[in-house]
């Protein structure tokens, strides 16, 4: 690299390094920061000669980085944004201290996909998913969706996984279908939240599905979902040659067995074998804190993210009939807007104890009163820890929630 971005680097491990060693933070944004303030071009200094895949999407993305980077680790070491540093900041920390790894697998906030893919010029990019997400800041879903489409028109090499399931991911996807030299492949994972494409993303029709499966068309016929090659049955994944590969995941539920598809999809463009990356997904057992188990005061604590209308429903498809505790707050990496716990069905915690904390319990107070959905507020965690009997807590929390109560339980990986 450049002498200037040899430094900056060297500049962004010492930071990083001096933020974990402090109890700051674990580095991976500080790092990023300085890094680039200077040398703005280090991203692209650091890309540079890697074969890289970008995972991007409403929900799902760290879970299938993380599987996605096993899946390519068959064939060598492998940079990655772990953590979820998932904007250009978080990508320069990663690559940087990851030193001169030949394969990178970078998580990409929604937002930055464009930016992102200009810097590191990747082998592949994955559309996972679209829907609605932090209210009072984020773009509209169709507006993302044309984004992403605008972006990988200035990128017609790149291969794209995308969404076959999703209507909006599809029509970002589907001009570099027609046109782009690198093509896509499609993934089929389901769409259980619906409630954000209802209609057509290109001429406002709606969006008709056969109820019976993942189908689905437009009603004037000007987007339709395309035949996916890669496909999920009961724990496997089927991939395009009809081969089914069982999958042993430590991760609960439907949804991870579809990112676990879309990580073999992408690792296949690598030259991966799926019969060869299938075991190493059984290895991923806790991303970030989520899904982690830890036992404390003889109860047996599983943590669960849910951060907008889409993940809670897949969170409750995740959590057992046990005692669960609810926190949300609302601070900046939340959004400040809650009124999206008004599109969440909280009717699955009904005949289960049910606990609420956070910034803005009332909120969720009131939710789950509309509901009826009985509950008790505790002000801390241990207060809801104390509050159940031995046995298994689930924990559903919004990002910063989240990040509290694994601070509490000495910030579990």
């Amino acid at each position: 690299m450049p002498l200037r971005a040899t430094l900056a680097a060297s500049v962004s491990r010492t930071a990083a390094a001096l933020s974990r060693a402090t109890g700051r933070g674990d580095g991976s944004v500080i790092g990023g920061r300085l890094g680039m303030m200077i040398d703005p071009d280090l991203l692209a200094h650091l890309a540079a000669g890697r074969r890289i895949a970008l995972v991007s999407g409403t929900n799902g993305k760290t879970t299938t980085t993380r599987f996605t980077a096993a899946a390519v680790g068959v064939l060598g070491e492998v940079a990655t944004n772990s953590f979820g540093a998932n904007m250009p900041t978080g990508h320069t920390s990663a690559l940087a201290r990851a030193g001169a790894t030949p394969y990178a697998v970078l998580e990409v906030d929604e937002h930055y996909l464009a930016q992102v893919l200009r810097a590191t010029t990747p082998l592949v990019v994955a559309l996972l998913n679209l829907s609605r997400d932090q209210l009072d800041r984020a773009k509209e879903v169709a507006m993302m969706a044309q984004l992403w489409r605008d972006a990988l028109v200035d990128h017609p090499d790149v291969h794209v996984v995308a969404n076959a399931d999703d209507p909006m991911v599809v029509y970002a996807a589907a001009a570099h279908a027609a046109s782009g030299t690198g093509g896509v492949t499609w993934f089929s994972a389901g769409q259980r939240w619906r409630e954000d494409a209802h209609v057509c993303p290109a001429c406002g029709a709606h969006i008709d599905r056969d109820g019976t499966d993942d189908g689905w068309r437009c009603a004037s016929g000007d987007l339709v979902r395309p035949t996916p090659q890669w496909t999920v049955g009961d724990n496997a994944v089927i991939d395009p040659a009809g081969m089914s590969h069982e999958l042993k995941l430590q991760l609960p539920g439907k949804v991870n067995v579809g990112n676990a598809a879309t990580a073999l999809a992408v690792a296949h463009r690598f030259g991966v074998d799926p019969a060869a990356a299938a075991p190493r997904l059984a290895e991923v057992a806790s991303v970030a804190g989520r899904y982690a188990q830890v036992d404390r005061d003889g109860r047996n604590i599983r943590l669960l993210l849910a951060k907008n209308p889409a993940s809670w429903l897949e969170a409750f498809d995740m959590a057992e009939q046990q005692p669960t505790l609810l926190s949300i707050n609302a601070r900046d990496p939340d959004g400040f807007d809650t009124s999206w716990l008004f599109d969440v069905d909280f009717a699955p915690l009904r005949g289960r104890q049910v606990l609420i904390t956070g910034d803005r319990a009332y909120d969720l107070a009131v939710r789950l009163e509309v509901n009826q959905v009985p509950f008790t507020h505790v002000k801390t965690f241990a207060e809801a820890v104390a509050a159940v009997p031995p046995g298994r807590l689930e924990v559903i929390a919004n990002y910063t929630a989240f990040q509290d109560i694994r601070a509490e339980l000495d910030r579990v990986v």
